[in-house]
């Protein structure tokens, strides 16, 4: 298991290694696919995030933050219909996952930014859903450096 021993590295296009598909990063262009809040920037040298219950102060006002950055970024699609996942961080903190609604959600913005139809986005999040782990444990997903890197291959 070679990839797995030296960190499941991806590579873009040119061979450059942009990030591991096991860490989730941070995606600042709005024409990609976000990723979950991350409590690490881009930094695996440490995970876990705040054990914070739901009524603490300090994540009720990340997470408001982060609804706004949706609004801000996402005005066509109601915060009603924002999953979870994009406005929260995962256990690790460094989950490079995301659900597939939580991708299908992003597609308006993204189309409106590359000029790529909804449809052939639609397509491409659907070629990069994972599903269950031997078919049944953990949820579907789509991990989104992979996903990115597909739409960057679409924009050249």
């Amino acid at each position: 298991m070679p990839d797995q021993a030296n960190g499941s590295l991806l590579k873009d296009g040119s061979g450059k290694v942009v990030g591991s598909e096991l860490i989730g990063q941070n995606f600042k262009d709005p024409k990609f696919f976000q990723g979950r809040v991350s409590s690490i920037d881009n930094n695996g040298a440490g995970s876990g995030s705040n054990n914070y219950a739901p009524s603490n102060p300090d994540l009720i006002e990340r997470t408001k933050t982060s609804i706004e950055a949706w609004k801000q970024n996402n005005p066509d699609v109601p915060v009603s219909e924002v999953p979870i996942d994009l406005v929260t961080n995962s256990g690790s903190g460094l989950d490079p996952h995301i659900s597939p609604k939580s991708a299908e959600v992003q597609i308006p913005r993204i189309s409106k930014l590359t000029g790529i139809s909804e449809n052939d986005l639609q397509k491409l999040v659907d070629e990069h859903v994972e599903g269950r782990d031997l078919g049944v444990f953990g949820e579907p997903r789509v991990n989104v450096l992979k996903l990115n890197l597909a739409l960057s291959e679409l924009l050249k």
